[in-house]
């Protein structure tokens, strides 16, 4: 019986690695000369520290740019309230892998309502469809291209 999973994985050495290039970005560029601005990376989290929050929001453009130039779908990122304190700015950056448990009933729901010969299981964090038929497996799979997600979904694991 053929199957796939959907999931929603990032690579997260290509994620360090825009870090750093705007990290090299943001030394280097006039505007931010003696603020101290940096990004901080933790495993799946990025702290970028500046002076004002205009500043985060030019290095959140430049963060996005970097990250889509290596391939990675920003959509992943979720964006948290910068804090800031006298002439210290700080805002975090959490790193989206996995599917929730609310999103993949969500997608199962969305595949259950198509009406389409499969069905769709949630195992861990990720969503296991199966049926008789490849074609009936890349209709769901054009189905939830189609849908406004706000995360990232790959399709792995195509088994015939």
């Amino acid at each position: 019986m053929p199957s796939f999973d959907v999931v929603s994985e990032v690579n997260l050495h290509e994620v360090t690695n825009a870090i750093d290039q705007a990290n090299r970005e943001v030394t280097t560029r006039f505007d931010f000369k003696g603020t101290g601005s940096q990004y901080e990376h933790t495993e799946s989290e990025i702290t970028l520290h500046a002076q004002e929050e205009y500043q985060l929001k030019q290095m959140i453009e430049i963060l996005r740019l970097k990250l889509s130039q290596r391939k990675v779908d920003i959509k992943c990122l979720k964006l948290e309230k910068p804090e800031l304190a006298l002439k210290k700015a700080r805002q975090k950056i959490v790193v989206q892998q996995g599917i929730d448990k609310e999103m993949a009933k969500k997608i199962v729901k969305m595949v259950k309502d198509a009406k389409l010969k499969v069905q769709a299981s949630v195992q861990g964090e990720q969503v296991r469809v199966t049926g008789k038929k490849r074609d009936d497996l890349q209709q769901v799979i054009a189905l939830l291209r189609d849908a406004k997600l706000d995360l990232p979904l790959q399709y792995v694991n195509f088994r015939d």
